[in-house]
């Protein structure tokens, strides 16, 4: 695979997100610092030639030639889909003597306390794809049985007769020594001409080995999709003559680069919604907003997430389509109700929406490509908030006619009745969807001590803008924050992000000075790790920095809490960070039970440069034309404005609506907008 990681002089920088409905682009001009967007409809059959025909005709239409690109930073979600859909490779696990079901044991626990009859997820690999191997390490990494050359082979031939398509090797107490059990899984690799054999070790040289073998596994069962998309893309790219550096934008909100991502796709999982938080965290800062809760609604699904104190955040733990995974994550949280989550009504006639989404094809009803099942943007364009005839600024005219008919064949199988059951119907349907939003945020909020009314709401994605002034009624927020390039903000993070890295090591050790000395050897291990890893990313990086934290634990507890910890810190200060993280948390310290170090967690990071929209460039508020929208049971007239005519300090009265060829932003009654500096609106309750 060519190497697209080395320097550029192309003036040009470009941000792609790939969804599941439309590919998203953000070219930023460093010549004339003008930032533009651009929407293609997705290809789901190959994710790929979306983003290279959108491309093409993005760099057309703004006059651009191939060499003026100087980087991409591309998002993507192919994992996570392979994922969910369980359409991921067919791959073998290795595991040590004894550990042969593993993956059926996992944790013991039942999917539901209350429901008897839930079932377990499906393994990623069948038992009968588990291969043991005689080979194993102590607690402290040393090898304490050693496979010799006739076990490798036997190991090897298994794994051959099997027919895979790649495998995992998980050995007990391997994160103690993850160059040993790489060294093993290189030899069974090249056993077999080079099959691709996750080392779990290597990955993710956690503790804890039902979570590190899912690691492994995750890896295996999408690195052959990932390494042919990766190919193909690189291939389309050649083809019209771009040679820019290509960045893969990872889970963590940093970025990777394609050799990385091909050798560490599980990295890569959740990279299209964590590029967009990462965005949205640096906009709401530069407006003086630290507190915020990011709402990315796109065609398949809404993600939410909440930063405090200017910074988002991560999670070591979450779970892919019900799996743990424990890498670190920026912390979002996804429910199935997008732009093309469907409406319908169960058994009983109760009106539901999502999880099923009608995707980019044949898509909405509306989209006029063979759906017929009504979507959330059908109801939008029933309700009056996007006009039909400009959708996507003109560019893909909609069919309002279909959309309603559909909606009302939906009201009629729910019992509503009236003339106007359609328009009723779909706002029975965004209430439907708004409340299914809250109650996820509300768990989540919840969770954190924290209270969303406190928070501002930060919309995004393509139908997030639309939406978000009727979730923020539906949970109490009072102000709203629309960037101007939101219907595009996952691109917009994926241009701007920093190259990132997380590396761990686990040592489950008493707090003592001694320890404390040896985690903070640990400490510089990893970081000179981090070092070389950056140095081999982009070697012209010279702004860099790192984080560190630590899992922590009165001795005896469960599970750890992640700790922040200075440079040079000694046991004491190890102690009191953990105790004041403790009584956060919990309310209370036990300054007389004793502390355990479980796992040294760094981050390095290669600091990018993060994108402003540019700033408000039109002249007060002049109306474009004026059309009605449904509210609360009732028509409303709305002043209908061109979000690229509004001036610093423009004031919208509600009921208005933003129209901007990537999205559309709704301002209900009893709100109002101003537009800031940067071009933000800025939309707020009126006063009672």
């Amino acid at each position: 695979m060519k190497d697209f990681t080395q320097g550029s002089t192309g003036r040009l920088r470009i941000g792609i997100d790939v969804g599941g409905t439309f590919t998203d682009f953000v070219m930023a001009d460093a010549e004339t610092g003008k930032i533009t967007l651009y929407k293609e409809p997705s290809t789901p059959d190959d994710p790929s030639r979306a983003l290279i025909e959108g491309l093409d005709k993005f760099l057309a239409r703004e006059g651009m030639a191939p060499q003026d690109v100087g980087g991409l930073m591309h998002g993507t979600t192919i994992g996570l889909n392979a994922i969910i859909q369980r359409r991921g490779a067919r791959i073998g696990l290795i595991v040590t003597k004894g550990y042969r079901d593993i993956l059926e044991i996992a944790r013991c626990r039942m999917p539901s306390s209350f429901d008897l009859h839930a079932e377990k997820e499906v393994p990623l690999v069948p038992r009968s794809c588990v291969i043991e191997i005689d080979a194993r390490f102590d607690r402290n990494g040393k090898l304490t049985s050693e496979p010799d050359e006739a076990e490798l082979d036997r190991v090897a031939r298994e794994l051959a007769a099997l027919n895979l398509d790649a495998a995992a090797l998980m050995l007990i107490n391997g994160y103690a020594n993850p160059e040993a059990e790489g060294e093993i899984a290189a030899a069974l690799s090249a056993r077999l001409e080079s099959f691709a054999i996750s080392s779990a070790a290597t990955i993710w040289p956690e503790i804890r080995e039902y979570e590190r073998t899912l690691v492994a596994c995750l890896n295996a069962y999408i690195q052959p999709l990932m390494d042919t998309y990766f190919a193909r893309l690189l291939t389309g790219l050649e083809r019209i003559g771009v040679h820019a550096p290509l960045l893969v934008t990872a889970s963590n909100g940093g970025s990777l680069s394609v050799g990385s991502a091909v050798a560490r796709p599980v990295e890569t999982i959740l990279s299209g919604p964590a590029s967009g938080v990462m965005a949205a965290v640096r906009q709401a800062s530069q407006s003086g907003m630290e507190n915020i809760i990011t709402f990315d609604m796109g065609g398949t699904s809404s993600d939410m997430a909440v930063a405090t104190g200017g910074t988002a955040g991560i999670a070591t733990r979450t779970d892919i389509g019900g799996l743990p995974l424990v890498l670190p994550v920026v912390d979002v949280n996804a429910i199935g109700a997008g732009g093309g989550s469907i409406i319908w009504g169960d058994a009983q006639g109760v009106l539901k929406v999502g999880p099923h989404s009608a995707g980019a094809h044949p898509g909405p009803v509306s989209y006029g490509r063979g759906g017929t099942e009504p979507a959330v943007t059908d109801c939008f364009i029933a309700c009056g908030f996007i006009d039909p005839a400009n959708f996507g600024g003109g560019s893909m005219p909609l069919d309002g006619d279909a959309a309603r008919a559909a909606l009302d064949t939906v009201a009629t199988q729910v019992g509503i009745e009236g003339d106007d059951r359609a328009v009723r119907l779909a706002e029975g349907a965004l209430a439907v969807a708004s409340a299914e939003m809250a109650g996820s945020l509300f768990r989540t909020m919840a969770e954190r001590g924290l209270d969303p009314r406190d928070f501002v709401l930060l919309p995004f994605g393509g139908a997030g803008p639309t939406h978000a002034n009727l979730l923020a009624e539906e949970i109490g927020i009072a102000r709203i924050l629309v960037p101007q390039a939101a219907g595009a903000y996952c691109a917009m993070g994926a241009a701007g992000a920093d190259l990132r890295r997380d590396f761990v090591r686990s040592l489950r050790v008493e707090l003592t000075e001694e320890s404390a000395a040896a985690a903070e050897s640990t400490f510089v291990a990893l970081q000179a790790e981090g070092d070389a890893w950056l140095d081999n990313e982009l070697p012209d990086i010279a702004d860099r920095r790192v984080e560190r934290s630590a899992d922590m634990r009165y001795t005896g507890q469960a599970y750890e809490l992640r700790v922040t910890l200075d440079a040079g810190a000694d046991a004491a200060s190890y102690a009191e960070a953990f105790h004041q993280e403790h009584e956060r948390i919990y309310g209370f310290r036990d300054a007389e039970a004793l502390v355990e170090i479980g796992t040294i967690r760094l981050a390095m990071i290669g600091v990018g440069q993060p994108l402003s929209a540019s700033k408000a460039t039109g002249d007060g508020a002049p109306v474009r034309t004026r059309r009605n929208i449904f509210h609360k049971g009732a028509w409303h007239e709305a002043a209908v404005y061109d979000r690229t005519t509004l001036g610093k300090d423009a004031i919208l009265s509600g009921p208005a609506v933003v129209e901007q060829a990537e999205t559309t932003t709704i301002i209900l009654p009893d709100w109002t907008a101003t537009v800031d500096e940067l071009g933000n609106l800025i939309i707020e309750r009126s006063p009672a």
